[in-house]
């Protein structure tokens, strides 16, 4: 791709690599004048930068560091990985998402040659999880993908035979996996958990699927949903970072939201999924999702019946709320209309969280 080939949209999704110093030459050339001239890219490149100097420690100078020539924890992180294989735009959410987990589970450990810090790994994180059952949790929930995808299962099969990503009762299948993976997980040493859930998202991340939109676009059920293998990647994406988000919270290392080109595509699935649980009887509600760069408007509910009421909610709120991170009372809203119909519309979005 040559300079004149990269928009606006194309330059956000690069916002991240070009952070931790990670792109193309041909990528850090097209960059310069686009933040030049691009304020809200410019602030974003900012912040993300930021973000790095805060996980990677102390650093005088930004010019990317030469091998061990800093010990920070991001460095270290960057260093030991394998190279990202590259993904479809599909799966770039996922891939950005499992970097950013992998990157916070490495500030759990202390050097390498020290013992391994036990305690941090048990911090109560939620649903009565600490930190390795939430990440033994992940094993179980990406796995569903995984088995559809063909790739092997990183955890012990399922004793009564009945394959992990059956659809029949997925909810009571999903709850019954994550218990027994998290049981299992709990005999073993923290990072050996953690190199588990490492293995089974890099082979997402090199699957057929994750690189070809043409098969990535052919529809199955999963998590009780009927969409093409690229949402499914959205949902990995959207729960890779709740839980991400949740150990942060936990360890007290807030993870920063993802980039603004892979939240917005995060709620465009969460809304349409949010429509179809509504149906086409529900009263019409216009909903809002709103930031600072953009504004999106969709009407839930009944087709061509006049709007009842309307709600406005910032992109993170609303994957919270849909994510079960935040509740109806709780989430930061504004709402006109018919409070019936927005109760109607809060109350769906909470009931969707299996996270």
């Amino acid at each position: 791709m040559t300079t004149d080939e990269y928009d606006h949209a194309a330059i956000r999704d690069l916002l991240g690599a070009w952070a931790v110093h990670a792109l193309t030459p041909a990528e850090q050339r097209c960059l310069p004048a686009h933040l030049a001239e691009c304020e809200p890219c410019a602030a974003e490149a900012a912040r993300l930068r930021e973000t790095v100097r805060l996980l990677d420690g102390p650093a005088g100078d930004p010019a990317p560091p030469a091998p061990g020539a800093r010990d920070g924890i991001l460095a270290r992180a960057l260093a030991a990985r394998p190279p990202a294989p590259r993904t479809a735009p599909h799966a770039e959410p996922y891939a950005a998402a499992v970097a950013a987990l992998r990157a916070l589970l490495t500030e759990l450990d202390p050097e390498p040659d020290a013992a391994p810090d036990v305690a941090a790994w048990r911090t109560p994180v939620i649903h009565d999880w600490t930190v390795q059952d939430t990440v033994a949790h992940l094993v179980a929930a990406d796995e569903h993908l995984a088995t559809h995808l063909g790739l092997p299962a990183q955890a012990p099969a399922t004793p009564s035979g009945v394959p992990a990503g059956r659809d029949t009762g997925w909810r009571t299948a999903w709850e019954a996996r994550t218990h027994r993976v998290i049981a299992h997980e709990r005999a073993r040493a923290p990072q050996a958990t953690a190199a588990t859930w490492r293995a089974q998202a890099a082979a997402l991340l090199n699957s057929p699927a994750a690189r070809d939109p043409e098969i990535a676009a052919r529809a199955t059920t999963l998590v009780g949903v009927r969409l093409p293998v690229a949402e499914h990647f959205l949902i990995r994406a959207f729960e890779t970072w709740i839980h991400a988000d949740d150990i942060g919270r936990a360890v007290g290392r807030p993870v920063p939201p993802p980039p603004a080109a892979h939240l917005w595509r995060l709620v465009r699935l969460a809304v349409r999924i949010l429509g179809q649980a509504l149906g086409p009887e529900a009263e019409p509600v216009a909903l809002t999702v709103t930031d600072d760069t953009r504004s999106t408007e969709w009407i839930l509910g009944a087709e061509g019946a006049p709007v009842r009421a309307e709600l406005a909610l910032e992109p993170v709120d609303f994957c919270l709320l849909i994510g079960g991170r935040a509740t109806p009372r709780t989430v930061p809203m504004g709402a006109l209309g018919d409070e019936d119909a927005v109760r109607a519309v809060l109350d769906r979005a909470a009931e969707l969280a299996w996270l």
